[in-house]
């Protein structure tokens, strides 16, 4: 796949420079077409097949590593004084006035698209309901497109990206946010703590994928007949992805799925007898939950007014004006931001080349090469402030502004080399397309047959769909492991 890098020429366009355009030509991973996943020519990928000395000395030390396509894994060994040292110093620099005129352009871009279909899509003007619906279809669409964009600024806010002021920062994070009803600091803490553990199986707090033992446990069978289920329906698979991203983010929310549930050893032991789902006391709105400590409980209050706000504001704009329309207005855009962030989020962590680790194995350094860049095309680049084309180089150093993040990606691959990993083939339609073949070949992750050593703590996502590695054979009788617990963390402002 190229990570062709488009360049920027309009409005408060983002930062590329000759030298980044140059290099962004470069190749990076292959993806295999389904369903006979191919091994990856990339010289600058985690699962380059280039034959080294010091290759051979790792294989050797961790065992034959495979990814779900079958190419070859090799265990990253960065520093992140490497990576930081990469970077160019202006790529640091954060300036509040330039990020206030993207709030002020997106809101602005709202409100027009609102005032246009309010005034102009109208029975008087379209007579005919058909596209007056279809229309009206296509507004929340676009408007879930550029609230979706409000949500990544909110987003730069709680990573202290957006200026040099927590107080501007915060302040405009938690209005943003509240508005989109997402609790700001709730979210910015736990988000916090995902960046400190990415591809940490026991302490990350997003999309953490399920051991071989916990797939066997859901579909009712046993560890050793996974490999041998049947292969899933496209429509079994079809409705996953549409519960998955119709419900995704306020499960999260609400009851943390697809975050860890390891909660027995927080610090503080609040976590005892709690559990993931609902009424397990693990959600982002009570300051008494797991995922955070005693000093934080003021701004997860705070959060929740910001919350109560927004929700008596609809109440009063729905009783005002119809609660059909504010349907239409408000809520169904809503659920396409939602749609847009599990999206996101899902495909920035899941992928057939993706590894995840044990503690054993686990390193910061490790865990934000596990990660992945995507290609959305201008709605990803403009609307969406490129948080899915420079996500790696964003869990490296979460505070480098989004308009400098294209030039500081291309900065880091280099000291990354085959640790880079993007997936860039098709552009907006590979994007999309991607959901469907990660719902397909990343079900659960298990350990490398030809593991050994560290080896064994690194695993790879496997499937009972024919598609890539086959899982492991395992004898009967075979039972799930011990559950796994979580070490101490927390953290409320700071960011990896």
């Amino acid at each position: 796949m190229s990570a062709t890098t488009a360049p920027r020429k309009t409005l408060l366009s983002r930062s590329v420079t000759s030298d980044s355009l140059a290099a962004s030509s470069a190749s990076s991973t292959s993806v295999s077409p389904e369903p006979t996943p191919a091994q990856s020519p990339s010289s600058t990928s985690l699962s380059s097949l280039t034959s080294l000395s010091g290759d051979e000395q790792k294989r050797s030390d961790h065992g034959m590593l495979l990814d779900t396509y079958g190419n070859e894994f090799q265990i990253p060994d960065l520093s992140i004084k490497e990576i930081r040292d990469a970077i160019p110093a202006h790529c640091f620099e954060r300036s509040g006035l330039r990020g206030l005129r993207y709030v002020a352009r997106d809101i602005v871009c709202l409100a027009s698209v609102f005032y246009i279909f309010h005034n102009y899509v109208t029975p008087e003007n379209i007579p005919s309901y058909a596209i007056r619906v279809g229309l009206w279809s296509l507004y929340t669409i676009v408007q879930g497109l550029f609230a979706t964009g409000v949500w990544v600024l909110a987003h730069e806010c709680g990573h202290q990206s957006f200026s040099t002021s927590k107080t501007l920062n915060d302040t405009v994070g938690w209005t943003l946010h509240s508005a989109l009803l997402v609790p700001y600091f709730s979210w910015k803490i736990s988000h916090g703590k995902h960046h400190k553990a990415t591809g940490h199986l026991e302490r990350d707090m997003v999309f953490v994928p399920k051991s071989r033992e916990e797939y066997a446990s859901r579909m009712g069978a046993f560890v050793h007949e996974v490999s041998e289920l049947m292969e899933e329906t496209p429509i079994a698979t079809a409705l996953n992805l549409f519960a998955q991203q119709l419900g995704g983010w306020p499960m999260y929310i609400i009851t943390n799925v697809t975050g860890h549930n390891c909660h027995e050893r927080q610090v503080e032991g609040r976590g005892k007898g709690k559990k993931n789902g609902f009424g397990g006391g693990v959600n982002h709105f009570d300051p008494r939950s797991p995922l955070y400590e005693a000093k934080d409980a003021k701004l997860i209050l705070l959060s929740d007014l910001g919350l109560a706000i927004t929700i008596g504001t609809l109440y009063l704009l729905g009783n005002k004006f119809g609660w059909s329309n504010l349907l239409v207005w408000y809520f169904i855009p809503y659920l396409w931001v939602n749609h847009w962030l599990v999206a996101i989020t899902y495909l920035q962590h899941t992928d057939p080349s993706l590894p995840h680790y044990h503690p054993q194995a686990w390193t910061f350094t490790r865990g934000a090469a596990a990660t992945i860049d995507r290609e959305f095309g201008f709605i990803g680049r403009q609307i969406l402030h490129g948080i899915i084309e420079t996500h790696v180089l964003h869990h490296y150093v979460s505070t480098i502004p989004f308009y400098h993040a294209d030039e500081a990606t291309e900065a880091i691959k280099p000291i990354m080399g085959r640790h880079y990993r993007s997936d860039t083939k098709g552009g907006s339609l590979g994007f999309l397309g991607s959901l469907w073949k990660s719902m397909r070949m990343c079900q659960w992750v298990e350990e490398s047959e030809g593991a050994q050593g560290d080896g064994k703590h690194v695993v790879f996502f496997r499937n009972h769909n024919g598609l890539g590695v086959p899982p492991q054979k395992m004898e009967d009788g075979r039972g799930p492991k011990a559950g796994l617990v979580v070490g101490a963390d927390s953290d409320s402002d700071s960011y990896a």
